[in-house]
C-alpha cells in the first residue's frame, strides 16, 4: 500500500488538487496519506478536505489518512513525499521581499524565482528542504521528494549537490499550462499538438510545437505564433512572451508577469511606459496572495459544512501521474526538474535543467534533449549565474556570495549599483531574522 505524504498540507487549495487527482485513480488505492504542517489550523482544514474527497469518491474504508504536526511521524516509511510549503509565510517573509527592495527603487511582480525576492526566498528555503531530505534519510530513505516549491531552480539544484542519495524531482504546471494556451490562441486542440520543451524552470523554451494531422503528418504551427507577434493580435497579458518569441524566436514557459523580472528589458526605473506597453502589474503576487487568503478562509467554511456537496476536480499537477506509473509500471510522460548532467549540452552540468522525463517503476528517468539554441542559451545562463551563487550561499554559509548572486541579478543590476545592491542585502538579511541562517564574510 503506497504511503504519499504532503509537507505544507496546510496549503488546503493545493493539497486539494494533488489528492482530488490521486484519490481519483482507483489504481493507487488502498493507499495511506499522511498530512504535515506547522500550523494546526490550517492542517485540521486540509484533514477535514481529504475526509470528504474520500467520502465524495466512496473510498473512505481504502484510505488511511494521518493528519499531523510530527513531520518525523508523517515521513515515516513513506513512498512519496511532496513538498508545498512557504518558509515565512505571505507575513512577514514575502512581503519583506517586496517592501523592502521597493525603498530600493527596486520593484518586482512575483519574487519567487530569480531576482531579490527570488535569492532570499531560496536562502529561507534550502535549509528546509534539506532538514526534511535529512529525515527522509532516516525515516524513508527510498522514497521519491516531489518538489512544488519555488524557486524551483535553486532548490533542485541545492538538493542535487548535497543529497544526491534522495531520489527527487521537481515539478511545476507552467509548461502543461503554456502548451495549452499556445493551442488556444491558435484555435487548435492540445490534444493533437506534439510539442518538445526544455529549459530551466520558469526560462524554459517550446523547442517544438507542431500539428498532428490525421495522416500522421506534422505541420509546423510556430510560422502562425510569430505572425501573431508581428501582427500584435494576441492576449495584452502576454505581451512580454510575444515580444521575447518576436525578438528570439521561440515561445517562453512561464507567463510574462513572471518572465519580466527575469531579464534586464521589461521593469526599468522611469520607465512607465514600459510597464504600461506590456501590462505589467508590479507587486503582482502580494494581490495574489491576498485572494488566496480570501479563498482559503472561503474554502474551509465550505469544508465545515457537510450540507455542501465537495466538487473533486482534476488539476494539470504531474505529481498523480508520477504516482501512478510508479506504482503500476504504466508509463508516463512528465516535464521535471533535474541535475543537467550532460542532458542539455550548452548548458553546466551541474544546473538544474526543466527537460521531459519518462515515469515507470523505475522512477524519474530524464531525456537527453542535446543542443538548445544559442540565443536561448544565453538568456538561460543569466538566470544560471544568479542560481549558482544562490545555492553556494546556502551551502557554504558565506555572506559574499548572496552579494554576488544579486549582482549577477539581470534585473536588480539593472537599477541597483554595486554599494547598494550590498546595503540591500545586508538590509535584508536582518529583516528576515530567524527565517535565515547566519552568515559570515568570505573576505577577512
Amino acid at each position: 500500500m503506497p504511503k504519499i505524504c504532503l509537507i505544507g498540507a496546510g496549503s488546503t487549495v493545493f493539497a486539494r488538487n494533488i489528492l482530488s487527482d490521486a484519490l481519483s485513480n482507483r489504481e493507487i488505492t488502498p493507499c495511506e496519506i499522511a498530512l504535515f504542517d506547522i500550523d494546526p489550523v490550517r492542517l485540521a482544514t486540509s484533514e477535514t478536505m481529504t475526509r470528504r474527497i474520500c467520502r465524495a469518491l466512496g473510498i473512505e474504508d481504502q484510505v488511511k489518512l494521518v493528519a499531523t504536526t510530527d513531520r518525523k511521524a508523517a515521513l515515516k516509511n513513506a513512498d512519496f513525499v511532496i513538498l508545498m510549503m512557504q518558509v515565512g509565510g505571505y507575513k512577514p517573509a514575502t512581503v519583506i521581499d517586496f517592501e523592502i527592495p521597493k525603498k530600493f527603487g527596486l520593484r518586482q511582480t512575483i519574487a519567487d524565482t530569480l531576482g531579490i525576492g527570488g535569492i532570499f526566498r531560496a536562502l529561507r528555503t534550502i535549509p528546509v528542504v534539506f532538514e526534511i531530505a535529512n529525515d527522509m534519510r532516516t525515516c524513508c530513505p527510498n522514497a521519491l521528494m516531489m518538489n512544488y516549491v519555488n524557486p524551483m531552480a535553486m532548490i533542485s539544484w541545492a538538493m542535487a549537490e548535497q543529497f544526491p542519495d534522495i531520489r527527487y524531482v521537481g515539478l511545476c504546471h507552467s509548461v502543461q499550462d503554456t502548451s495549452q494556451f499556445m493551442a488556444r490562441t491558435l484555435g487548435e486542440n492540445i490534444a493533437d499538438i506534439d510539442f518538445l520543451c526544455a529549459g530551466l524552470n520558469h526560462v524554459a523554451f517550446f523547442l517544438k510545437f507542431e500539428k498532428r494531422l490525421p495522416d500522421g503528418t506534422r505541420v509546423d504551427l510556430y510560422p502562425r505564433l510569430r505572425e501573431l507577434a508581428r501582427s500584435g493580435d494576441f492576449p495584452p497579458d502576454d505581451s512580454v512572451r510575444f515580444e521575447v518569441m518576436k525578438r528570439f524566436g521561440h515561445f517562453v514557459t512561464e507567463s510574462s508577469i513572471h518572465f519580466s523580472e527575469y531579464t534586464p528589458w521589461f521593469i526599468k526605473r522611469g520607465r512607465e511606459d514600459l510597464l504600461q506597453k506590456f501590462n505589467l502589474p508590479l507587486d503582482e503576487y502580494i494581490t495574489r496572495c491576498e485572494h488566496q487568503i480570501a479563498e482559503w478562509h472561503e474554502l474551509r467554511h465550505e469544508l465545515e459544512d457537510e450540507t455542501r456537496p465537495i466538487e473533486v476536480c482534476k488539476s494539470h499537477e504531474y505529481a498523480a501521474a508520477i504516482i501512478h506509473s510508479c506504482v503500476t509500471g504504466k508509463p508516463s510522460l512528465i516535464y521535471g526538474n533535474v541535475r543537467n548532467n550532460g542532458l542539455i549540452d550548452n548548458l553546466p552540468h551541474n544546473a538544474a535543467v526543466e527537460v521531459p522525463c519518462h515515469v515507470d517503476r523505475n522512477g524519474i528517468q530524464p531525456t537527453r534533449v542535446g543542443h538548445v539554441p544559442v540565443q536561448l542559451a544565453a538568456i538561460m545562463r543569466s538566470n544560471i549565474n544568479v542560481q549558482e551563487l544562490a545555492v553556494m550561499a546556502a551551502i557554504t554559509g558565506k555572506k559574499d556570495y548572496i552579494y554576488h548572486a544579486a549582482a549577477m541579478d539581470p534585473h536588480t543590476s539593472a537599477e541597483l549599483s554595486l554599494a547598494e545592491i550590498e546595503k540591500l542585502v545586508d538590509t535584508l538579511i536582518v529583516a528576515h531574522g530567524n527565517f535565515l541562517p547566519s552568515y559570515q564574510a568570505m573576505y577577512a
